[in-house]
């Protein structure tokens, strides 16, 4: 279970490094996302990981911290999936027209996200 959980936070780290360097990229995939079938794959993912990161939360190095994480994930699974394409369309858009700097901080935000999911699941090195 921890090394799929290593695997999701290295996975957000990648969807934050692409963020970063190449913005228009993700906004190409939320154009997929933005489907009915995209948008319950999305959810059905999100809520994935939450329950992944809510099942190896005691045995990381910030249980509870961990614990809320997946909590937040599954909750913004559940609203994904109840969203529907119009809305998220609409976000979409309005998304596009802040510019990059709204996507590049969003994907800072993955980015330690994902940092600190692979932190606390690894163990310290023994000295």
């Amino acid at each position: 279970m921890k090394f799929l959980t290593v695997l999701i936070g290295v996975f957000v780290i990648v969807i934050g490094l692409i963020g970063l360097a190449a913005p228009s990229i993700l906004l190409r995939a939320a154009d997929y996302a933005t489907t009915p079938i995209g948008l319950y794959a999305a959810a059905a993912i999100r809520i994935g990981i939450g329950i992944v990161l809510m099942l190896v939360a005691p045995t990381t190095r910030a249980p509870k911290l961990i614990r809320v994480f997946g909590g937040i994930a599954v909750a913004a699974g559940v609203i994904t999936a109840f969203v529907g394409v119009d809305r998220a369309r609409a976000i979409l858009a309005w998304e596009t027209a802040q510019g990059t700097i709204l996507i590049r901080l969003s994907a800072l935000l993955a980015l330690l996200f994902g940092g600190f999911i692979v932190f606390a699941v690894t163990r310290r090195r023994a000295v």
